[in-house]
């Protein structure tokens, strides 16, 4: 005999209609009773026909994300964030790579439209390029842009506070005497490397640091290499560098440390993100922590309202990063 909604009802001691609100993910349910109604379905041997609901619900309980690269490390964390954010209300996670490319971005966009992902969390490629995807995507489906943005697009955003996080390095390593600041970060085609550098500038003379020098090329430890030769090469270097990622400044530490480079006793360094590399560098990098889970979580909430009210107003959110100090700049730093 088949098993049915009944006997998950009857197994986990709730209501028919309690049971079909946890597993279809329509309705809200508590977490407790959540998880005792999915665990009953699994001691019963039950599973529920995701075509039927996507019929009766004209959902198919599915949201497509497309990320810019999947091998940069912040990606994979926030892809999991969301992924766990979307498993409390039943649905599943499509996933897609951009590969850095806004044309490969839009042929994602379109095979994710052509599974008929319920909505879309985007963290677009280009700034501009960008757009003309965005703008199509948005004409079939609810999307919500996270992390980064294309400018020009009426979307909802929800992303880090880059201005809040560049004040408070600034801060930190104006107060451990840097008067010479290097930003070592990515070009301005992507949202996240124009907005850090827009904010370090307004930190630095806000802080009444004069001396600061821009070197932009790409979120890569490959970069952060580069640029460490750079400044090497040069023949001074600066109080603090600055970095606008920690790939950035994992690749400027080994490339520093393998040139005799005393950190932070020379040169203090400090990342963006704190991707889980940062604390097992030598010495650990002092980083900003990016609220991933919060920014997942409202990254589905905002998708969420847009997919019950299409005329909602568009909002954006900045969340604060926190500051976590290890030894790149202060070597007697405390461990976390």
């Amino acid at each position: 005999m088949a098993v049915t909604i009944h006997d998950v009802a009857r197994e986990a001691g709730v209501s028919v209609s309690t049971v079909s609100r946890a597993l279809s993910g329509a309705r809200r349910v508590g977490p407790e009773v959540a998880e005792r109604v999915h665990e009953a379905a699994r001691l019963v041997g039950y599973r529920h026909n995701a075509v039927a609901r996507a019929l009766r619900a004209q959902r198919t309980g599915v949201i497509g994300m497309i990320v810019p690269e999947i091998s940069n490390p912040f990606f994979p964390a926030i892809v999991e964030a969301v992924e766990r954010t979307l498993q409390e209300s039943d649905r599943e996670l499509m996933l897609c790579d951009a590969r850095l490319s806004a044309d490969v971005e839009r042929r994602r966009i379109h095979a994710l439209l052509g599974r008929q992902v319920d909505g879309l969390l985007i963290s677009p490629v280009d700034s501009q390029a960008s757009a003309e995807g965005l703008r199509e995507a948005m004409r079939h489906t609810p999307v919500v842009q996270l992390d980064r943005y294309a400018d020009q697009v009426r979307l909802d955003w929800v992303g880090v506070d880059d201005e809040a996080g560049m004040a408070h390095v600034v801060n930190h390593v104006r107060e451990l005497g840097a008067q010479r600041i290097v930003l070592v970060s990515a070009g301005q085609q992507s949202s996240s490397g124009r907005d850090r550098l827009d904010a370090l500038r307004r930190a630095t003379a806000s802080a009444g640091i004069t001396e600061c020098v821009e070197l932009l090329g790409e979120f890569s430890i490959e970069w952060g290499e580069s640029a460490a030769r750079q400044l090497l090469a040069g023949g001074e270097l600066p109080d603090a560098l600055v970095c606008g990622n920690d790939e950035i400044a994992v690749g400027a530490i080994r490339e520093l440390r393998r040139h005799g480079v005393a950190i932070p006793e020379q040169v203090m360094i400090t990342g963006f993100d704190d991707i889980f590399i940062a604390s097992y560098v030598e010495p650990a990098l002092t980083t900003l922590r990016q609220p991933r889970e919060a920014i997942a979580t409202e990254a589905v909430r905002l998708l969420d309202a847009r997919l019950a009210d299409t005329d909602l107003p568009v909002r954006k959110l900045a969340l604060e990063p926190e500051l976590v100090v290890r030894e790149s700049t202060v070597s007697s730093a405390e461990p976390e």
